[in-house]
């Protein structure tokens, strides 16, 4: 997935993936995926997806800042 947020483009396809994190099994409506990525330039984001009935039910990218990413990953 790609999207630009204020005139900087997070592109999954691009970026290495640091964690990832699953809740629930393939096919799960209420089931989700968090991803952590970062890019060549050191930005942070977060990718994530999920069932009809989870708190993700589109996919999306959220910027972070690396303080968040470092919050993110020590509670996942």
């Amino acid at each position: 997935m790609k999207k630009i947020i204020c005139k900087v483009e997070y592109d999954t396809e691009n970026a290495e993936l640091v964690q990832k994190f699953t809740s629930g099994e393939l096919g799960d409506p209420a089931g989700y995926e968090e991803s952590l990525y970062v890019t060549e330039a050191g930005k942070f984001f977060l990718y994530t997806n999920g069932g009809a009935d989870s708190i993700y039910p589109e996919e999306n990218i959220k910027r972070m800042s690396a303080a968040k990413a470092d919050e993110w990953k020590a509670a996942h």
